[in-house]
């Protein structure tokens, strides 16, 4: 049985701290154990509700920020969350996964507490809302037009998201939840919206989103069509891989994709007016300073690859900087009806949202997709090296027949991005998957030599 929670429908920040008391002790423990979380290193030293919104009986929407600073004089750091939280009276054994605890105190005491989301008739509910456009509170929930969505679609949680949780409903839609939220539009929303407007293919347009007012304007989630029969280029590669088989056919026809979403993103945004590699060089820099303080393996190689670098300063030559897919490999492309498919246009969730929307160089997502080829790789052993090198040849001659440009005849700019992109790769391994480090390390030794 649900037992409607007796809080205002959205609640002003005077009386945040009443949920607070119930749900503050419960949060702390459940929210670094979740793999969105992106503090899993850091401490929640506070836990402030910065909006609270109850979406239909039994659900609560809350918008949370953790903060991670020591205190003292520190200044507050950390980040905004999106929380959906079921209320029960009784612990459900059906649910007994997304089971967070049981309140003890303030407005919720007694009651248990949930990830909705993991419960189908909560799911279900937010899908009604999607379908129904209107306000709940500081809550927007809004349909593109001549859209029909229909009801009753069965959902059901991937459980291999990283960053955000997603629905799948039916076979049918796929709604993307952003947990880490930062104020503005998503480009998972902006860029999907304006490549439909363009008439571009290799994007499935969203259908529907919602987006709060409070403590700002930000996207919360997008619906966008699902594909069912798709597979990813990960898994691709890997199956080929396995099978002793050559991929180097799929890797060009990507190219030639990946072209495609960049020529229809030149014609949907404004393109920057060149200006040198200077500003970008001296960024890779510090990125690369602040990685060798971090991962003592990599301080050898920082002369060599700091030579990328200041190769990059002094290049004038290059593809305008233009919206960019930002975060783009094997794991973001889908192939459905041997077509290619471009999806997660949201970037590096753990970037500022200022620079996600930022114009770039298209370099990177080319140097990112090459990055992927040699992870693929490297997941049997013996290694296949020309197995990668073949494939990422064809992926740029794929490129170069439909950008007009060839990747590989701009060698400082490709080499400067795959160097500044492998040592991305090497601070995310060290903290999250050490066993993998020799994977971006091996490509750093390459990269490091002069022409690498």
């Amino acid at each position: 049985m649900t037992k409607t929670v007796d809080l205002p429908r959205s609640t002003a920040t005077t009386g945040l701290d009443r949920p607070l008391a119930s749900l503050g002790g419960l949060l702390r423990d459940w929210l670094p154990r979740q793999r969105w979380f992106a503090g899993k290193d850091r401490p929640v030293t506070d836990l402030s509700v910065l909006s609270l919104t109850e979406l239909f009986p039994g659900c609560l929407h809350l918008l949370v920020h953790a903060d991670h600073s020591p205190g003292g004089d520190s200044a507050p750091s950390g980040d905004c969350y999106q929380l959906l939280l079921g209320v029960r009276e009784q612990r459900t054994p059906r649910l007994e996964r997304a089971y967070i605890g049981r309140a003890v105190e303030g407005p919720l005491a007694g009651l248990a507490v949930y990830d909705a989301l993991q419960d189908p008739r909560a799911a279900e509910l937010l899908l009604e809302r999607l379908r129904m456009p209107g306000t709940v509170g500081p809550l927007r929930f809004e349909t593109a037009p001549r859209i029909r969505i229909p009801g009753g679609l069965a959902p059901r949680l991937l459980t291999a998201e990283q960053s955000n949780s997603s629905l799948v409903y039916g076979d049918s839609y796929i709604l993307k939840v952003f947990r880490r939220i930062q104020s503005g539009v998503n480009p998972d929303l902006e860029v999907p919206g304006a490549l439909a407007a363009q008439g571009c293919a290799r994007v499935p347009a969203p259908v529907a989103w919602f987006s709060t007012t409070e403590p700002s304007p930000a996207t919360l989630g997008v619906l966008q069509p699902f594909l069912p029969d798709a597979a990813d280029g990960w898994t691709l590669a890997l199956r080929a891989l396995a099978a002793g088989d050559d991929f180097a056919t799929e890797a060009h026809e990507l190219g030639r994709a990946t072209a495609d979403v960049h020529v229809a993103l030149a014609a949907a945004f404004p393109s920057a007016v060149h200006d040198g590699h200077g500003h970008t060089a001296e960024a890779m820099s510090a990125r690369l300073a602040e990685a060798a303080q971090a991962v003592p393996a990599l301080r050898p190689y920082v002369p060599g690859l700091r030579g990328a670098f200041d190769a990059l300063a002094s290049c004038d030559a290059g593809p305008e900087a233009q919206r960019i897919h930002g975060d783009l490999h094997l794991g973001q492309v889908l192939r459905a009806d041997r077509e290619w498919f471009v999806i997660d246009f949201e970037g590096e969730p753990s970037r500022p949202l200022a620079e996600r929307r930022s114009t770039q160089s298209p370099v990177r997502d080319v140097a990112g997709m090459l990055r992927s080829f040699d992870y693929a790789a490297r997941q049997r052993r013996p290694w296949r090296p020309e197995w990668a090198r073949r494939c990422r040849e064809a992926y740029c001659a794929g490129y170069a027949a439909r950008a007009g440009w060839d990747p590989r005849k701009k060698h400082a700019l490709l080499r400067a991005h795959e160097t500044d992109r492998a040592v991305y790769e090497v601070v995310y391994e060290a903290r999250h998957r050490p066993a993998w480090l020799p994977v971006p390390m091996a490509a750093i030794e390459r990269l490091a030599r002069w022409g690498g």
